[in-house]
């Protein structure tokens, strides 16, 4: 069991029986804990919220604010490396944490991912095209903006969007009043339309000797601006995977990134459109779980305690669907089905848009 990295001038790799922490409660969280535990490593989850599915894991959880200093920094005296399930993230809380306990990933992944026009910006800074786009901080701009990019095209917030949220369709000019005030008229970017016929993502990972570990790219299939299923392998020439797996790994080199990342990309005629990026484990990894020996979890895990990455080669063909609402009702006829593994979150209720849980479903190989 890994006890130091292989090089001195890093910092030594943590030891079963030592903790990490984590930033966020949700489901990423409690699949994070769940593979740390496996290694024989403890996880603290730092949550507002006083019922928390990763809480239900972890051998402590610190419910309170993020601007309760007092209980950050009990949190950060308690563990010996951070990591965070979400992004948004008050910068205050990342301030003090950042003084007291080493954050993996950086904070330079963060402001990168917490806004969107930094994030467009970086991603064709480092060779990754993306769909046109324009920065917006008030009406006069977004009708610029349109005249400038077209339309049909999409008004998002910069910060503070998931799942669809803080997003308006725009497919007239005249429609531009209507779509700044229904993002709150906050500091936004406005994208212009690509043209593809399906997106696909990479789940990657950096170890903190550097060394880089990809996944193969996954399928994916939105409703209602959710991630409904992913499916592996995806359709993709070897040139588009190869593509998609060397920005994958440029990105995180860039970024002197340390655990998983998950970088999304339209598919188009004219090649590999990068949609966006995900400082952390991705809902469109959840395929590992179930089709490779170490998953995005434990490989995310690896990297952050300075352990070698793992094999992520896949063993098998997967389609992941998502949980959504009500569709946990359907819980025990999946248990019933062949070659299908169930994960559950541990969420109490289910409401429209709330994800309960996921299925892996093997695939037979033909041949």
């Amino acid at each position: 069991m890994p006890t130091e990295i292989a090089d001195p001038s890093l910092p030594p790799a943590l030891k079963p029986g030592q903790t990490i922490g984590i930033l966020g409660g949700g489901q990423l969280g409690r699949m994070i804990a769940v593979a740390a535990a496996r290694l024989g490593l403890k996880a603290h989850v730092y949550e507002p919220q006083p019922r928390s599915p990763a809480g239900d894991v972890a051998a402590q959880t610190f419910s309170a604010s993020y601007t309760d200093r007092m209980a950050l920094t009990a949190f950060a005296r308690s563990v010996d490396v951070i990591t965070y399930e979400f992004e948004n993230i008050p910068t205050e809380a990342l301030d003090l944490l950042g003084r007291l306990k080493p954050i993996r990933p950086n904070r330079r992944a963060l402001e990168v991912s917490q806004d969107r026009l930094t994030e467009k910006t970086f991603l064709n800074d480092h060779a990754c095209k993306t769909a046109p786009f324009a920065e917006v901080d008030s009406l006069e701009t977004l009708k610029a903006a349109i005249a400038t990019i077209g339309t049909p095209a999409i008004l998002k917030t910069r910060r503070f969007g998931y799942d669809g949220k803080g997003q308006m369709r725009i497919t007239a000019p005249a429609q531009a009043e209507a779509a700044w005030e229904g993002i709150g008229a906050v500091p936004a970017i406005l994208e212009g339309h690509v043209a593809f016929s399906h997106e696909v993502s990479v789940i990657a990972a950096r170890g903190l000797d550097g060394a880089v570990a990809v996944y193969d790219p996954g399928e994916n299939l939105h409703l209602g601006g959710i991630l409904a299923t992913t499916t592996v392998p995806a359709r993709l020439t070897a040139s588009q995977r190869q593509d998609a797996v060397l920005a994958a790994a440029r990105l995180l080199n860039a970024l002197d990134y340390v655990g998983v990342m998950g970088v999304e990309f339209f598919v188009t005629e004219g090649g590999l459109v990068v949609n966006e990026i995900a400082p952390r484990v991705h809902n469109s990894g959840h395929w590992t779980q179930n089709g490779c020996a170490v998953d995005q979890f434990e490989q995310h895990v690896r990297a952050i305690a300075g352990w070698p990455l793992g094999d992520g080669t896949r063993h098998a063909d997967v389609v992941m669907e998502n949980l959504i609402g009500e569709a946990v009702e359907r819980v025990p006829d999946i248990a019933r089905e062949a070659n299908a593994a169930l994960h559950l979150y541990g969420k109490a209720e289910a409401r429209p848009g709330r994800k309960m849980g996921h299925v892996n479903r093997i695939v037979p190989r033909q041949g």
